[in-house]
């Protein structure tokens, strides 16, 4: 099971940046895949979960309306919108599962088991 996060970068305050997690060694018809984020000196946090089985989503109130999860293009990926990026969405941003965990809702409140390397996404002017 690997999941691979890219995407990041700089952007300015405001910008939109789009992220992808390649997810491999499993189907995508069953866990749940979300995006977290940890920044210097802070807790990881979740900022959106999809559910496989029925593409629920779930986002903390602190992205909803700006961030948008969603299944990519390519198959077998997970994209994460940002839009009206703030110097507080400054973080490494994963991709992670919990296997055995199909909830979006559930991903996004536990601790994920399978993780990939994160992508930095630097908002600054």
């Amino acid at each position: 099971v690997q999941l691979q996060a890219s995407g990041g970068g700089l952007v300015q305050p405001g910008g939109s940046l789009r992220l992808s997690c390649a997810v491999s060694g499993f189907t995508l018809n069953r866990p749940a895949i979300g995006w977290f984020r940890q920044a210097p000196g802070k807790e990881r946090e979740a900022v959106a979960c999809l559910s496989t089985n029925n593409d629920i989503t779930y986002y903390p109130d602190f992205v909803k309306g700006r961030f948008t999860i969603s299944r990519g293009e390519t198959r077998n990926t997970i994209d994460l919108q940002m839009t009206n990026l703030t110097p507080e969405d400054t973080a490494v941003y994963f991709c992670a599962t919990h296997l055995g965990q199909a909830s979006s809702y559930a991903l996004c409140h536990s601790r994920p088991t399978t993780r990939g390397q994160g992508t930095l996404v630097t908002v600054s002017s």
